[in-house]
């Protein structure tokens, strides 16, 4: 397998395919690089090199007791993109990833990355405050806290065969291969990761890592997002942008990279070719 070992002597697994420019995947929570299969096989026949990595405490990475929150996970990037030399890269983020891509990205050395892509992402905050009226209230986030340490495997059940693709919408055509990899996927990772990154994708401010991309970024995000709701997501990261562009999708769920990957593939290949 391919790996890195970060200074906190963590290791990193990661995918790299191909040559060209590099395309770098974030998963989102609580799933693994395999997340982004329909996206790294498109992408590897258009001539780029595809890069996704595990999240520490996901997938095939280390099962750290520690670094579960976004400065770590940034960091963990930054190390891995300097140890495969990754230069003029695009990052896409998937709902925590794309909280992981604002962060590294607003931190990146010079040269290392030419765009960027938030998709369903969870900037810039999901939690309800005095600033942010429009977020979830913590008793949302608390409650995936009991029912995740209550019972994972039912849980992450639910939400993938739920919410998370919009399987519990009237008359959704429903994949039980699709559920059963994000379930697979989630329970390949530890149970402290998950519990500590729930804390990291709701309460972490991504405010002012949006204002400081200065590179071409591109907002993703679908109207009947049942886990990210767009309007208090993507509506608002568009707008802290210096160089931000928004498209929102009608009907689609927080899972359409996976039930929608043609429409969201040929989005993301002319965003990138722009």
């Amino acid at each position: 397998m391919s790996e890195i070992k970060t200074k906190d002597g963590t290791t990193i697994f990661y995918k790299d395919w191909g040559s060209g420019q590099p395309i770098v995947f974030h998963h989102g929570w609580p799933l693994s690089a395999d997340d982004w299969d329909a996206q790294m096989l498109f992408f590897l026949h258009q001539g780029f090199r595809v890069i996704a990595h595990d999240r520490r405490g996901h997938g095939r990475s280390s099962q750290t007791s520690g670094g579960h929150d976004m400065d770590t996970y940034a960091a963990d990037v930054a190390e891995l993109t300097a140890a495969l030399d990754l230069k003029d890269a695009v990052h896409i983020g998937h709902s925590t990833g794309g909280g992981e891509v604002a962060r590294y990205v607003a931190r990146a050395d010079k040269g290392r990355v030419a765009k960027a892509v938030l998709v369903s992402a969870v900037p810039p905050i999901m939690l309800k405050t005095a600033a942010n009226p429009g977020g979830l209230p913590m008793e949302v986030f608390d409650g995936f806290r009991t029912a995740l340490a209550g019972n994972r495997a039912q849980f992450f059940r639910d939400v993938a065969a739920g919410p998370f693709y919009g399987f519990n919408r009237p008359g959704a055509t429903i994949y039980p291969g699709v559920i059963d990899n994000w379930w697979r996927q989630g329970m390949m990772g530890a149970a402290n990761a998950h519990y500590d990154c729930i804390k990291a994708f709701s309460e972490t401010d991504f405010t002012e890592d949006l204002k400081a991309i200065d590179a071409p970024t591109l907002v993703l995000h679908g109207d009947d997002d049942q886990i990210v709701p767009y309007q208090d997501a993507g509506v608002l990261s568009a707008k802290l942008l210096k160089n931000g562009a928004l498209k929102i999708y009608p009907g689609y769920p927080h899972g359409m990279l996976t039930v929608h990957a043609d429409v969201l593939n040929a989005d993301l290949l002319a965003f990138i070719k722009s």
